[in-house]
Order: structure tokens, then sequence, then C-alpha cells
């Protein structure tokens, strides 16, 4: 079984930021595996404002 976390970022431009490697990197250390970057909240041009970022890891027993 899993258990999941969802960050949402404000990034208008994510891939063109470095915070989202470091969110990754972050959460990777304490045992977090990226499963997606989710786009969220579209502007007036069809480009996403919000991006979340879910993650997974083996529940600890």
């Amino acid at each position: 079984m899993y258990e999941y976390k969802y960050v949402e970022t404000s990034l208008g431009g994510l891939f063109s930021s470095s915070t989202y490697e470091e969110t990754i990197d972050e959460h990777a250390k304490d045992g977090w595996r990226l499963v997606q970057i989710l786009a969220k909240n579209y502007n007036g041009h069809g480009r996403p404002t919000t991006h979340e970022i879910i993650f997974e890891r083996p529940i600890q027993k």
C-alpha cells in the first residue's frame, strides 16, 4: 500500500525554473517517488498557471 503527497506550485513557467527540480530532490530524500506533474488552472491563453506535483511512497509500518 502507498501513501500520496500533493504539492501545488504557482509557477507559470514550471519548466523554466529550477524550483520543481529542488522540490523533487527534497522529497526524494525523504523516500517520496515522483508520480506525475499535473497542470492546473489555465489562463486565457491556455497556459497552466499552477501545477501539482504528485509523490508516492510505501506506507511505513
